[in-house]
């Protein structure tokens, strides 16, 4: 006889709760213990009947062993409890608990909050839950790139105000592994923004503390109390430019096995971030999944970076010599080098397919990197010789050597950037193959750059596949810091480029309706001082799946 097949999340619903150490409550001593709540609330990953809450229980330094909470969920901030709970915040999982909230009404909007077993009460947070049935609009934020000491999160702090805001995309880099005299150090230094632990992060404890720097912060934690995080990693959240072998930032005769340090730094993930812990069946890393908002519109979720992703390509020739680019641009374009994988590529096709043939008007890419065609500018063209020279001056070590060897690979067909999917151009053919075979045609929206970006997205046939919409980084510099205006002249460099900018910080704001979706993106006049105001330095609109559009500047 077979055996029954037990629901997880239903069997989880039972309890009420489920901890990120995986274990039901009442597992376990606890203990009744004075509490603080120092790093605020989040939610994330919504459903149709729920969303996972989390928060971190901040005990004194003696106190050892876990600790007992409650959770509450109200239909209205302040209101009378409809669901709740008993969690542990297990010492084994830092303390932190991911509560799986179920039997709720869709499309709603709910308060939540924790209390300690001394009558503590955490700050209250709100999130959505996924619409059923006809749903007429979608309000959605797009965030990426946070290093902390780049500078202090107002654009978290303007989203946070927002009237309406339905849920946030968060695209990876949420923490940096650099030490204090790493990328934007010199910026930490001025504002008082060191990382902390003062070193770059490899162990456990390491990640989890960089984690608890960044959700100490307090417009971090008023953008996590407004909505619904949904959440993927790019590379920052282990180190830089990972692969599934390894990353640019790791060694391992000093920093020890890549498989290591990879485990803790999704063990803390796992515990700090408000995502759903992956199936048992699959690999941790297989974060890729996907949401229905309603018949509106699926975004669906992927992972670039630790599932299949071959090394990153770095030209290694001579420098203006024809022949080394001409075989360094072969072996990019090698069939085998890949980014997803067949596995997720397929389980996107039928996510694709299943939104197109429902009739949705939009599907949603949730995507780490860049997807255009993104050639680099030839600046000493754009600017003039004089001009050029004059920048280059200007540049401090190593840029004033590292910009025009750049250009002169540009020259050489050497695209932008090799970490995006420039750098894996088999790959993205394959992927734009899928959307054809799904019938969709997508909006992709990408992080990881710093910038922000309106691109149309061609295959190599010149047939438009997808529009892509990059959001800036909420605070990490980007290129327009040493070359202002650049993200000008990119877009004028490239077809595929409506517009592009590398100098602001801030987030993108996504609006669809039934036949328009527009991509707003919000700027920060500065990351240097919490006194800041915004605005919408550009927007673009495109028409829904039967009357695909390029992305159109609006008024």
């Amino acid at each position: 006889m077979s055996q029954p097949t037990i629901d997880r999340r239903r069997l989880l619903g039972l309890f009420g709760a489920t901890t990120a150490a995986g274990l039901p409550f009442g597992a376990g001593a606890t203990q009744t213990v004075p509490v603080r709540f120092d790093h605020g609330v989040a939610s994330g990953d919504p459903a149709t009947d729920g969303a996972v809450i989390w928060t971190r229980a901040s005990v004194a330094p003696d106190v050892t062993g876990d600790v007992a909470l409650s959770w509450q969920v109200t239909g209205q901030p302040g209101g009378t409890p409809i669901a709740s709970g008993q969690a542990i915040a297990r010492a084994s999982a830092d303390r932190t608990v991911k509560v799986e909230v179920e039997g709720l009404k869709p499309g709603r909007e709910y308060w939540y909050r924790f209390e300690g077993s001394d009558g503590t009460l955490s700050a209250e947070g709100r999130f959505r839950t996924l619409p059923v049935g006809r749903v007429d609009d979608l309000v959605l934020a797009v965030v990426s790139c946070q290093l902390y000491p780049g500078g202090f999160y107002n654009a978290y702090a303007d989203m946070a105000k927002r009237e309406r805001l339905d849920a946030v995309i968060h695209l990876g880099d949420y923490i940096y592994e650099y030490g204090p005299e790493g990328y934007g150090s010199d910026i930490g230094q001025r504002l008082g923004r060191l990382p902390e632990p003062g070193h770059e992060i490899l162990s456990l404890d390491d990640y989890r503390r960089r984690h608890a720097q960044v959700k100490a912060d307090p417009d971090m934690q008023a953008a996590h109390a407004r909505a619904a995080f949904i959440c993927v990693w790019d590379d920052h959240e282990v180190t830089n430019d990972d692969w599934v072998g390894g990353a640019q930032n790791h060694q391992e005769d000093t920093e020890g096995a890549w498989s290591a340090r990879k485990a803790v730094a999704m063990q803390a993930y796992f515990e700090w971030m408000p995502i759903r812990d992956p199936s048992p069946v699959r690999a941790k890393e297989a974060i890729f999944r996907s949401f229905e908002f309603g018949d509106l519109a699926t975004l669906a979720m992927t992972e670039t970076r630790l599932l299949e992703r071959s090394k990153q390509l770095s030209f290694e020739g001579e420098p203006g010599n024809a022949d080394d680019y001409a075989a360094f641009l072969a072996q990019r374009a090698r069939e085998d080098r890949e980014l997803i994988g067949t596995d997720q590529r397929d389980w996107l096709t039928g996510v694709l397919r299943e939104s197109v043939d429902a009739g949705k008007p939009w599907q949603l890419i949730g995507n780490q990197v860049v997807m255009a065609k993104v050639a680099g500018p030839d600046l000493e063209k754009a600017l003039g010789t004089d001009r050029y020279a004059a920048m280059l001056a200007r540049l401090p070590a190593p840029y004033d050597k590292g910009v025009p060897a750049a250009v002169e690979g540009y020259r050489g067909g050497i695209p932008f950037n090799l970490d995006s999917w420039d750098g894996y151009p088999a790959a993205r053919e394959r992927l734009y193959s899928a959307f054809r075979e799904a019938g969709a045609r997508p909006i992709v929206l990408a992080g990881d750059s710093h910038a922000g970006w309106a691109n149309n997205l061609h295959d190599d046939a010149g047939n438009l596949v997808a529009v892509e919409s990059g959001c800036t980084a909420i605070s990490s510099p980007s290129y327009g810091a040493l070359l202002p205006g650049i993200g000008t002249l990119i877009a004028q460099a490239n077809d595929e480029v409506a517009y592009c900018n590398q100098d602001l910080k801030g987030y993108t704001l996504l609006t669809l309706g039934r036949g328009t979706a527009r991509a707003d993106y919000v700027t920060v006049s500065t990351v240097l001082s919490r006194d800041f105001t915004a605005k919408v330095d550009a927007s673009f609109v495109t028409g829904a799946n039967e009357r695909f559009d390029p992305w159109t500047r609006a008024s």
